[in-house]
């Protein structure tokens, strides 16, 4: 008796002390979200193996004071009769700041810039506390009197990203992708009970989960998009393993076995399955902790807790919930809906036969359309989603149209130039005057620049206004430039060390960071995939078939997302935006998802064929009924996560779109073309050397994944030979 089986009879039989264990994880867990996670989140992204940035950034802070002149948001004051000089103006402009510093966020405001008509005012504030506070007074002195009032900074801009994650959140996940996931459910179980069940798995599995990230957001300061990741992977996984469970249960009842034995051998068969899909789901996200970046390393942890949580909750909350209710999981079935939900699906069934007896024909077609599919992956940029991409309605967006408008040169977040080294020897001194004076004419560093020297005379720091969305292309670019172009020529002999800071170049290095890591991961990811598949089939060419099949599905949706949003095909009937580049995780958190969800589907269905080959020695019976019995569920289950991450997509961060748009396309691809056309038709060819292990790798261990229980008769269906 395997240990899977042993939890869910020992679960079944007591599930009152289990349903308790449950109740005080639930209520530990809210306790711990709610005490450690407000103000322990963050919507910065950094990179954290040491980039050029942040040696910049250490710099700053360690030799040089805050700058008084320094600012954390600017506000633009614009009226279309007035001009700045007006009594009118004045006034107006005084009574703005009267209200903002009675707040008590400003701690000092400074008039900076007249436009070039005089009729706009640029207004820099110093913060001394949260932003929030601030907000209403410049969205209630906007249209007063004539006067147009927007703001935008650092913290207009954090204020918008959290309101905005939390609103997707709310409208894309819970009210979209709930109430789709349990449309879908009814319609697999054809029962509210049963399809109510995996629902609230899945809840309890986010709960739990957010309060054991609780305290690592505490000790690491996790991104605030890692709830959003938590919830949609929760929401996934718990009702995924939640189906597959209940699916077995209710099919083994209807075999004729008791109650308890029913669950039993679900805990036997499927439990294990989702023990070892869980285990591969881990491996794949475990490669997003290996990269040196806040955000890859937060959507990791979220992720790998929720799915942690899923599973154990599958092991032992279902089955103790199964003991309780037992036949009536089945109660208030649905018309129609309701009457045929167990055994093989005429569509899929014709489906797959009629690919078992064209494979040739069928491998072909359809692998030639992914392919087709995926070219565009050759042409992914990665950049990052800045202000420009949010909605108008936001004020951090309001407030940079204004900037761009009157002052298109300004920004609250300048790229800070560290030069270590004797910065009071005449070349220094000369090279860092040549510096300014050439970035004074560039037309993204030309707003302007300050020069401080450290009281030692061993650092400078040279603060260079960047022009535009500081995550724009535009500002990139420049970047890049500036450290690869610009300060090697000006500096060029010169005894000092030069580092570029701030936060595009903050974002220069997490851009980069992200195309150095993805091949890595993939090659990590796929080998331990590899080998782990190789152990439980014992199979070299089953773990090598499914690893190429899952890289087909990533492959092909890494293409439609290029083209939808960098080529614009269909993104205006979407509501997608067209953008410059794909932001720089989403790649690869698409890869390491992907790669984990579809092994889900490719573990149940591997192992319903392994369990029906085992008994017949038939490939072609055994994939052909593995196949036609299955795709309901796994379409089902294919649907909920479409449902899912089809609410992010639906939301206005341009980020999500992207990675709930990728994410609903591969699955629809994977559990359609993959499970029940190229699976079966590789199969199919392949033949006996489907099961083909080297004589050299018979040491490795026997693991059975989802072996039937010998008492119990399989029923096959034949597709010739």
């Amino acid at each position: 008796m395997g240990v899977t089986e042993r939890l869910a009879r020992a679960s079944s039989r007591h599930p009152w002390r289990v349903l308790l264990g449950w109740l005080g994880a639930i209520v530990v867990a809210l306790g711990l979200a709610v005490t450690l996670l407000p103000g322990n989140l963050t919507t910065e992204g950094h990179v954290t193996n040491n980039p050029e940035s942040v040696q910049a950034e250490r710099i700053f802070y360690r030799d040089f004071p805050p700058d008084p002149r320094g600012v954390d948001e600017l506000i633009v004051v614009r009226s279309a009769t007035e001009t700045v000089q007006a009594p009118d103006f004045r006034r107006f402009v005084a009574g703005l700041l009267a209200r903002a510093k009675a707040t008590g966020v400003v701690y000092r405001s400074s008039e900076l810039r007249v436009s070039p008509d005089r009729h706009a005012l640029l207004i820099g504030i110093q913060r001394q506390a949260d932003v929030d506070p601030l907000l209403p007074v410049v969205e209630q002195s906007n249209g007063r009197d004539g006067f147009s009032v927007a703001m935008t900074g650092e913290g207009t801009l954090d204020h918008d990203f959290n309101d905005l994650s939390q609103h997707d959140l709310k409208s894309g996940e819970l009210e979209f992708g709930l109430p789709a996931a349990l449309i879908v459910l009814l319609i697999v179980f054809g029962s509210v009970v049963a399809g109510l069940i995996p629902l609230a798995m899945a809840m309890i599995s986010i709960v739990v989960a957010l309060g054991l990230c609780a305290p690592i957001a505490a000790g690491f300061s996790l991104s605030v998009f890692f709830v959003n990741m938590l919830t949609g992977m929760g929401l996934a996984l718990g009702i995924d393993y939640s189906l597959f469970v209940l699916s077995r249960y209710r099919e083994e009842r209807t075999g004729g076995r008791a109650e308890f034995d029913a669950i039993a051998a679900a805990g036997a068969t499927s439990s294990r399955a989702v023990l070892f899909s869980g285990t591969v789901f881990v491996i794949a996200l475990s490669g997003m902790l290996l990269v040196p970046s806040n955000v890859m390393k937060s959507l990791g942890v979220g992720a790998i807790s929720v799915a942690i949580v899923s599973v154990l909750a599958a092991l032992t909350l279902l089955p103790a919930l199964l003991g309780l209710l037992g036949d009536r999981i089945n109660a208030l079935r649905l018309p129609w809906i309701g009457r045929n939900t167990t055994g093989e699906g005429r569509f899929w069934g014709a489906v797959v036969r009629e690919v078992m007896r064209r494979p040739v024909v069928s491998l072909v077609t359809f692998g030639a359309l992914l392919l087709a599919l995926a070219v565009p992956a050759f042409g992914l940029k990665l950049g990052a989603s800045g202000v420009s991409t949010l909605p108008d309605r936001l004020e951090s967006k309001k407030g940079f149209e204004a900037l761009a408008r009157d002052f298109p040169q300004q920004s609250s977040s300048p790229a800070l130039i560290a030069v270590v080294g004797n910065v009071r020897s005449p070349l220094v001194r000369a090279d860092i005057v040549r510096l300014r004076r050439d970035l004074s004419s560039d037309p993204v560093f030309g707003g302007g620049s300050d020069l401080r020297i450290a009281p030692d005379g061993r650092a400078a720091a040279v603060g260079v206004l960047v022009a535009g969305d500081k995550t724009g292309e535009r500002a990139l670019e420049a970047v890049r430039r500036l450290r690869s172009t610009e300060i090697p020529r000006v500096f060029q002999g010169a005894d000092v060390r030069v580092l570029v800071g701030g936060d595009t170049a903050d974002n220069v290095d997490f851009i980069d960071e992200m195309n150095a890591w993805l091949p890595l991961v993939f090659v990590y990811v796929l080998g331990l995939s590899f080998v782990l598949l190789t152990i439980v089939f014992r199979s070299i060419v089953v773990a090598a078939t499914s690893i190429a099949l899952n890289l087909l599905s990533v492959g092909a949706a890494y293409g439609l997302v290029i083209l939808v949003f960098l080529h614009g095909w269909g993104n205006g009937l979407l509501g997608f935006q067209r953008v410059h580049s794909i932001e720089a995780w989403v790649p690869l958190f698409l890869f390491s998802v992907l790669f984990g969800l579809s092994m889900d589907y490719q573990v149940f269905l591997l192992s319903r064929i392994k369990e029906l080959y085992d008994r017949t020695g038939s490939t072609v019976e055994a994939v052909t009924h593995a196949v036609s019995s299955t795709a309901r569920l796994i379409t089902g289950a294919a649907l909920i996560i479409v449902a899912v991450f089809g609410g992010f997509a639906m939301g206005d961060l341009v980020m999500f779109q992207q990675m709930g748009f990728g994410v609903a396309v591969a699955l629809l691809i994977d559990a359609t073309i993959i499970r029940s056309v190229l699976l079966p038709a590789a199969m199919r060819l392949l033949g006996s050397w489907n099961w083909y292990l080297p004589s050299w790798l018979e040491w490795l261990p026997r693991v059975e994944v989802e072996a039937a229980p010998r008492d119990k008769p399989v029923p096959i269906v034949s597709a010739g030979s």
